[in-house]
């Protein structure tokens, strides 16, 4: 089914190298003048990105990205893979946390998935992303749950109750 996301999954910028860095930087300090800033980097996982909402720390829901605004609800599948926690750490929960990620699948995985899809006389998948992304969008859990994927956590959407005064705080 489809869901709207709690507010929109932006596609996130992407430096390749050191010129592509150097303009994203000046880009940076024209639009924030002279205010102080600091960066936060972090590795490029590429899987599907996904939404994850917590409910007085409860999963509750979890979505692909889609178009942005609306995703695919695949909240039973998401409940296998055996990094998202089904419970927050912590008390007392926030009312509402929705933790944003990439769902992936590590090459050492990836290999084993092809070995055992040839054995049984099927296809093997193109990419790791792809392969994540068709194990995601199962219409049954067992499948997905046979896959060895992991979650990449990013960033955090729409909170309530959480004070969080930078990226970093987030993470």
């Amino acid at each position: 089914a489809e869901v709207e996301h709690l507010q929109p999954m932006l596609s996130l910028a992407n430096a390749r190298n050191d010129a592509e860095f150097e303009a994203w930087s000046e880009r940076l300090g024209r639009l924030i003048g002279e205010e102080p800033y600091q960066l936060v980097t972090e590795p490029k996982v590429d899987g599907l990105a996904i939404s994850l909402v917590y409910e007085k720390g409860i999963f509750v829901r979890g979505a692909t990205r889609g178009n942005g605004v609306v995703g695919e609800d695949v909240t039973p599948n998401l409940r296998t893979v055996r990094s998202i926690p089904l419970r927050l750490a912590g008390e007392p929960a926030p009312p509402l946390v929705e933790v944003r990620g990439e769902v992936y699948l590590p090459l050492e995985g990836f290999a084993r998935v092809n070995e055992e899809q040839i054995a049984a006389g099927g296809k093997p998948f193109m990419n790791p992303r792809n392969s994540a992304a068709g194990s995601l969008r199962q219409k049954n859990p067992a499948v997905t749950a046979s896959r060895p994927l992991s979650l990449w956590a990013y960033g955090i959407g729409r909170s309530e109750g959480l004070e969080l005064a930078t990226h970093w705080d987030s993470l």
